[in-house]
C-alpha cells in the first residue's frame, strides 16, 4: 500500500471541476484508491462518495492506493489535490 498526505490547494477544494478531474484520473488506474479526511474515507473513483468528504482548500487529506500501479496513482492524484490540473482541464 502506498499512502501520501497532501494539503489541498484548489480554491474550490475537491469539488466541481477539480473533483471531476480527480475522479477521471483515479479511474485510469487499476489500483484500489481511497481518500481520507478527518477519519472518513471515500472511494476516489466515485464522485458522489468523494463529495461526501467536503474537502476544502487547505484541508489535509490522505490518498491511499493498493495495486499494481499504486505509486503512480498516488503521485498523480496528490498533484491534482495540491492544485495542479492537467493541461486542458
Amino acid at each position: 500500500m502506498v499512502e501520501r498526505e497532501v494539503v489541498v490547494g484548489h480554491e474550490e477544494g475537491i469539488h466541481a471541476r477539480p473533483a471531476a478531474v480527480f475522479v477521471k484520473t483515479a479511474k485510469q488506474f487499476a489500483s484500489e484508491i481511497e481518500v481520507e479526511k478527518d477519519g472518513k474515507t471515500a472511494n476516489a473513483k466515485s464522485p458522489l462518495k468523494l463529495m461526501t468528504l467536503a474537502v476544502k482548500k487547505d484541508d489535509r487529506v490522505k490518498i491511499r492506493a493498493e495495486g499494481p500501479d499504486a505509486r503512480a496513482a498516488v503521485e498523480a492524484l496528490a498533484a491534482i489535490a495540491a492544485g495542479e490540473l492537467p493541461e486542458g482541464e
